[in-house]
Protein backbone atom coordinates (compact mmCIF):
# COMPACT_ATOMS: atom_id res chain seq x y z
CA UNK A 1 0.00 0.00 0.00
CA UNK A 2 1.60 3.50 -0.94
CA UNK A 3 1.21 6.63 1.87
CA UNK A 4 -2.87 7.55 1.24
CA UNK A 5 -3.50 3.83 1.06
CA UNK A 6 -2.22 3.03 4.73
CA UNK A 7 -4.18 6.73 6.20
CA UNK A 8 -7.15 5.50 4.38
CA UNK A 9 -7.16 2.25 5.80
CA UNK A 10 -6.58 3.77 9.55
CA UNK A 11 -9.69 5.71 8.82
CA UNK A 12 -11.38 3.00 8.05
CA UNK A 13 -10.47 0.76 10.71
CA UNK A 14 -10.78 3.77 13.25
CA UNK A 15 -14.24 5.00 11.97
CA UNK A 16 -15.72 1.78 10.58
CA UNK A 17 -15.07 -1.35 11.57
CA UNK A 18 -13.15 -0.50 14.64
CA UNK A 19 -11.41 -3.49 14.81
CA UNK A 20 -8.32 -2.47 16.28
CA UNK A 21 -6.25 -5.52 16.07
CA UNK A 22 -6.04 -4.98 12.31
CA UNK A 23 -4.32 -1.92 12.88
CA UNK A 24 -1.02 -3.79 13.52
CA UNK A 25 -1.07 -4.61 9.76
CA UNK A 26 -0.35 -1.17 9.13
CA UNK A 27 1.27 0.43 11.96
CA UNK A 28 4.79 -0.04 12.47
CA UNK A 29 5.43 -1.49 15.96
CA UNK A 30 7.82 2.12 16.98
CA UNK A 31 4.34 4.48 15.78
CA UNK A 32 4.81 7.61 17.76
CA UNK A 33 1.23 9.01 18.15
CA UNK A 34 1.08 12.65 19.03
CA UNK A 35 -2.36 14.50 19.35
CA UNK A 36 -3.94 17.07 21.91
CA UNK A 37 -4.89 14.36 24.79
CA UNK A 38 -2.67 11.51 23.95
CA UNK A 39 0.95 10.38 23.28
CA UNK A 40 2.39 6.92 22.71
CA UNK A 41 5.65 5.36 21.75
CA UNK A 42 4.17 1.80 20.36
CA UNK A 43 1.79 0.68 18.50
CA UNK A 44 0.38 -2.01 20.96
CA UNK A 45 0.08 1.00 23.41
CA UNK A 46 -1.62 2.82 21.39
CA UNK A 47 -3.65 0.08 20.22
CA UNK A 48 -4.49 -1.39 23.98
CA UNK A 49 -6.09 2.73 24.24
CA UNK A 50 -8.50 2.23 21.21
CA UNK A 51 -9.74 -0.92 22.90
CA UNK A 52 -10.21 0.12 26.51
CA UNK A 53 -11.28 3.42 25.32
CA UNK A 54 -13.06 2.75 21.70
CA UNK A 55 -14.61 6.39 19.96
CA UNK A 56 -18.25 6.20 19.58
CA UNK A 57 -20.79 7.37 17.17
CA UNK A 58 -18.44 9.29 15.49
CA UNK A 59 -18.15 9.35 11.59
CA UNK A 60 -15.72 11.78 9.51
CA UNK A 61 -16.26 13.57 6.01
CA UNK A 62 -12.57 13.90 3.68
CA UNK A 63 -12.13 17.46 2.69
CA UNK A 64 -9.13 17.11 1.00
CA UNK A 65 -5.24 14.97 1.26
CA UNK A 66 -2.02 15.15 0.41
CA UNK A 67 0.30 12.41 0.14
CA UNK A 68 3.92 11.67 -1.27
CA UNK A 69 6.03 8.30 -1.12
CA UNK A 70 6.77 8.84 2.31
CA UNK A 71 3.88 10.71 4.40
CA UNK A 72 0.18 11.48 3.82
CA UNK A 73 -2.06 14.43 5.37
CA UNK A 74 -5.82 13.99 5.48
CA UNK A 75 -8.18 16.83 6.37
CA UNK A 76 -11.30 15.70 7.63
CA UNK A 77 -14.48 17.05 9.23
CA UNK A 78 -15.36 14.89 12.53
CA UNK A 79 -18.74 14.72 13.57
CA UNK A 80 -20.21 13.18 16.80
CA UNK A 81 -23.17 14.07 18.96
CA UNK A 82 -22.76 17.06 20.13
CA UNK A 83 -19.34 17.64 18.28
CA UNK A 84 -18.78 18.74 14.51
CA UNK A 85 -14.85 20.24 13.82
CA UNK A 86 -12.32 19.91 11.32
CA UNK A 87 -9.38 17.30 11.91
CA UNK A 88 -5.80 17.17 9.80
CA UNK A 89 -3.95 13.79 10.36
CA UNK A 90 -0.16 13.59 9.34
CA UNK A 91 0.86 10.19 8.89
CA UNK A 92 4.79 9.52 8.10
CA UNK A 93 5.37 6.13 6.43
CA UNK A 94 8.68 3.86 7.26
CA UNK A 95 8.94 -0.04 5.42
CA UNK A 96 4.93 0.01 4.46
CA UNK A 97 3.74 0.80 7.50
CA UNK A 98 2.91 3.85 9.40
CA UNK A 99 5.59 5.00 12.04
CA UNK A 100 4.67 8.14 13.03
CA UNK A 101 0.35 9.86 13.60
CA UNK A 102 0.39 13.99 14.66
CA UNK A 103 -3.53 14.27 14.72
CA UNK A 104 -4.63 18.20 15.15
CA UNK A 105 -7.90 19.45 16.51
CA UNK A 106 -9.16 22.50 18.54
CA UNK A 107 -10.29 20.77 21.97
CA UNK A 108 -12.32 23.40 22.52
CA UNK A 109 -15.44 21.67 20.94
CA UNK A 110 -14.95 18.87 23.37
CA UNK A 111 -14.94 20.98 26.44
CA UNK A 112 -18.69 20.31 27.50
CA UNK A 113 -19.92 22.20 30.65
Amino acid sequence: MNSIELAEEYLNIFFQTQNFDELRKILHQNLEFIGPYYKFNSAEDYINSLKENPPYDCSYDIISSTWNESSANVIYTFRKPGVETLMSQFFKIKNSKIIKIILIFDTAVFNFS
